[in-house]
């Protein structure tokens, strides 16, 4: 049912600040703006997904929710939204996995700027039976435009999206059995907890477990976004020369990768970068 991952929202308190940290980090250029229903939205298209930063605009009871959500944050991952081939049978599979979808609406957006519109038909499960996740579920009737390169060494894909949960068993649940996500791996250990990868398109929810004292059984949280880089030197090397805070590349946890942290100018969004070594040539 799920084909891949659509887009992740941010939240953002600035609209203007964050689509100029986000050129810079990602080094690519917006593929659409716009602005309606009590926020701004700013999305960045990459070869797998979209990274929709959204600001609340106005004064009214949804803008307001969102300013309740972000607090005294820069920024905040708020939703997961999954790319479907046939909204009318996710619809149903929703339904019968108790998930109480709303029912589907027909969308339009148009950017100002280019006078390009888009369409989609959606549908959103209840988010209290989702485990505190807001997911919606997308089948787009036209492909996104794609983010164009602005400089070197610009991020190419999402690796992962990094769900936290306090209790794996029902999360494993709620990705597997229910939405029909593929469990790739689970493995635990002492160090960092358990970590299950579920494949969704190309890329993975990573879902870790890391158990702390006091922690909420009941609600996960999103966690952050590790991005694919072909040569993460190179890109290590443009985000410090846009004065951008990164750590020391090292090795990843999975056997031919490479990985670095970047400690600022994501909106306060936990991120980290990955290199996969080329495969040997057959």
């Amino acid at each position: 049912m799920i084909t891949g991952l659509d887009h992740v929202v941010a939240l953002v308190k600035d609209i203007g600040a964050a689509k100029a940290a986000y050129q810079t980090l990602l080094g690519r250029a917006p593929a659409w703006q716009n602005s309606g229903d009590s926020a701004d939205r700013v999305l960045f298209t990459l070869a797998n997904m979209t990274i929709e930063l959204m600001a609340p605009s106005g004064s009214n009871v949804t803008a307001d929710r969102m300013r309740a959500l972000l607090e005294d944050r820069e920024g905040v991952l708020a939703s997961l939204c999954f790319r479907v081939a046939d909204i009318g049978k996710m619809h149903r599979r929703l339904e019968r996995v108790a998930l109480r979808p709303d029912p589907v609406a027909e969308v339009e957006s148009s950017d100002p700027d280019t006078g390009a519109a888009m369409h989609w038909k959606r549908t959103r499960a209840a988010t209290e039976l989702t485990r505190g996740v807001r997911m919606f579920f997308l089948e787009l009737a036209e492909e996104r435009p794609l983010s164009a390169a602005t400089g070197v060494a610009p991020f190419d894909a999402l690796d992962h999206v990094v769900v936290a949960t306090e209790d794996s068993e029902r999360a494993a649940a709620l990705y597997g059995a229910r939405l029909g996500l593929d469990l790739a791996l689970d493995r635990s250990h002492h160090d960092w907890g358990q970590l299950m990868f579920f494949r969704c398109g190309d890329l993975v929810v990573e879902v870790v477990r890391r158990p702390v004292a006091g922690g909420d059984l009941m609600h996960d949280r999103l966690w952050g976004l590790s991005w694919r880089v072909a040569d993460i030197e190179a890109t290590r090397t443009r985000l410090i020369s846009a004065g951008l805070d990164v750590s020391e590349v090292r090795n990843g946890r999975k056997p031919g990768t490479r990985v670095m942290t970047v400690r600022n100018g994501t909106c306060g969004i936990q991120t980290i970068l990955l290199e996969r070594s080329p495969k040997p040539a057959e």
